[in-house]
């Protein structure tokens, strides 16, 4: 995926905000990250706020199903 394209993509997602928006977002994360490896989510989260919108940590590894992380919630509040 191009870069430009996912910023894109996470723009959007992050303008309705949302549970289901958030899992969105997770998945576009996690194709950048396949493709273009973890700096580049990291400057996505940063540039598109989903730290602010989502929750969402910069250093959490996204894969296809959930993100990889114990210490923190991306994605949603408890």
């Amino acid at each position: 995926m191009i870069l430009d394209k996912a910023k894109e993509l996470l723009l959007v997602q992050a303008d309705f905000g949302g549970f289901y928006n958030g899992n969105s977002a997770k998945l576009v994360l996690s194709e950048v990250s396949r493709v273009d490896g973890q700096q580049d989510v990291d400057f996505l989260i940063r540039e598109t706020r989903l730290d602010q919108v989502f929750d969402f940590v910069m250093g959490t590894r996204f894969d296809r199903e959930l993100a990889d992380s114990d210490k923190n919630n991306p994605g949603g509040k408890q």
